[in-house]
């Protein structure tokens, strides 16, 4: 099958004819479930081949190859029938071991919360039977269908508010390139959604893999966990598609559910990428499992407090956070007072309006710190638009050429980045500057022109910061006022 974008398209036309499929998003679920079938039969096939002895974790009857395989085989009410009472019972009732039984942990992950939406056997056989024009064990298809996946998580943005488990590739591209993780090292995303930052990383460390001892390095390096089900399904069958055999280590569960306390030495890591979901509250009782003095509903907030705890002395991390966290006072002050004594803080990109447009239009900020010493200063950059352009949008995302600067002006980690140099677009703050503002990482670029923002989101952060202002300045009256009407008295 040589296009095989006009067989997804195909396939999402004979969806659109089903009553049980409402939107997008229950499209694409339906479609992801399929897809990791029949990618996991595919791969289970080249492991029959190579390893004597391979059982898979799935029932014989409920294998791909045996139901689905077959153009003329079981349709209409009987198929429905099949995949209802007989398949998705049998696949969630699979064991949940994952150490004596990974494949069926994982299989298992992916259908404990999913659903066969579809109402009509015989679109579900018409489905099935386009996806098996797809052949996955052929190198020149599955390469492709990797860059056709890209595409199916970009129409998931369009399903609602589902925008917020995918990163723009040029952004997680970056972030891995800096971070630069070596083979041997744990990588971990704690909020994976689709696994944008676990494949990066993957390709990244690829590049280093020359025998089989040090791809099973590499098998067992990448770790995430996720804690919704449509998004989980997306980063396993991503992951398979990867060359990552048995993605075991991606949990479908919720990092931040876990007590603080709970997590030891087996479970810190070297590098933490990530995109934490901000904006978000979490469920009752969740922030009960962290220090009193750090608790918050925040989501993004939490997230950054647990990346501190689960990263090795000298670990790296890389996240996308929100100005908000940046500026923000009260807990916010208080995890950032207590990130700069732990971690440092070295660098902070700042990302233009419209990178994750149109989900969002919060400006975000790329944080990049390792943990063990105590910040002593921190290096902005301010990335701008590509010449000629104003803004971000679907049509025109941001590219990864557009880091270019950035990477010809980050130097090295291990001089302490003695070879950076203040430009138009980047500028050093001390720490003493930082602590004298509160701990406020909201510093603005001092080469920049003064220019009126009519940014909502910018605004307020400047109305935050005045009112802020404002009132330390009344403080300081009152206190020299008191301070000469004691002395007359």
């Amino acid at each position: 099958m040589s296009n095989l974008s006009a067989v997804i398209k195909s396939i999402q036309d004979v969806m659109r004819q089903d009553s049980g499929l409402d939107g997008d998003a229950q499209r694409i679920s339906q479609l992801t479930w399929l897809l990791f079938l029949k990618v996991f039969d595919a791969l289970e096939e080249e492991l029959e081949l190579t390893r004597d002895g391979y059982k898979s974790p799935i029932p014989e009857r409920m294998r791909w190859r045996n139901w689905a395989a077959d153009a003329e085989g079981i349709t209409g009410d009987a198929l429905l029938s099949f995949v209802d009472n007989e398949l998705f019972v049998t696949l969630k009732g699979l064991s949940a071991d994952p150490l004596r039984n990974p494949r069926g942990y994982v299989v298992r992950g992916v259908f404990e919360d999913a659903y066969n939406y579809m109402k009509s056997g015989q679109l579900l056989r018409q489905v099935v039977n386009k996806l098996n024009g797809i052949d996955f064990n052929r190198q020149s298809e599955r390469h492709q269908f990797n860059d056709l996946y890209e595409k199916i998580l970009k129409d998931l943005q369009s399903a609602g508010n589902a925008g917020e488990f995918y990163t723009p590739r040029a952004v997680t591209q970056f972030m891995v390139d800096m971070v630069n993780p070596q083979l041997g090292e744990r990588v971990f995303d704690p909020a994976t959604g689709t696994g944008g930052f676990l494949v990066c990383a993957i390709e990244h460390l690829r590049r280093q893999v020359h025998n089989t001892e040090q791809e099973a390095q590499l098998q067992n390096s990448i770790l995430g966990v996720e804690k919704k089900q449509l998004p989980h399904m997306l980063c396993v069958t991503n992951l398979m598609l990867h060359g990552i055999e048995v993605p075991s280590q991606v949990r479908h569960d919720n990092t931040l559910a876990r007590p603080l306390r709970d997590y030891g030495a087996a479970d810190r890591v070297d590098v933490v990428l990530t995109n934490p979901p901000f904006g978000g509250i979490e469920e009752p009782g969740i922030e009960q499992g962290f220090p009193a003095d750090v608790r918050t509903k925040e989501t993004a907030d939490l997230f950054l407090v647990l990346i501190k705890q689960l990263l090795k002395h000298n670990g790296r991390a890389a996240l996308v956070l929100p100005d908000g966290t940046l500026f923000g006072e009260g807990v916010k002050t208080r995890i950032k007072e207590q990130l700069l004594a732990e971690c440092k803080l070295h660098t902070i990109v700042r990302l233009p309006n419209g990178v994750f447009a149109p989900y969002t239009g919060i400006k975000t900020n790329l944080l990049f710190f390792t943990k063990g010493a105590p910040t002593q200063a921190i290096w902005y950059y301010e990335h701008p638009y590509p010449a000629g352009a104003k803004s971000y949008n679907k049509t025109r995302p941001i590219r990864i050429e557009e880091f270019d600067a950035e990477k010809a002006w980050w130097g090295s980690e291990a001089d302490g980045f003695a070879a950076r140099v203040e430009n138009e677009r980047a500028w050093k703050v001390d720490i003493a500057v930082i602590k004298a503002a509160n701990f406020n990482l909201d510093q603005k670029n001092p080469h920049a022109p003064d220019a009126v923002s009519h940014d909502p989101d910018q605004l307020l952060a400047d109305y935050t910061r005045l009112q802020a202002e404002s009132q330390g300045l009344r403080d300081q009256l009152k206190a020299i006022l008191a301070q000469s009407l004691g002395a007359r008295a």
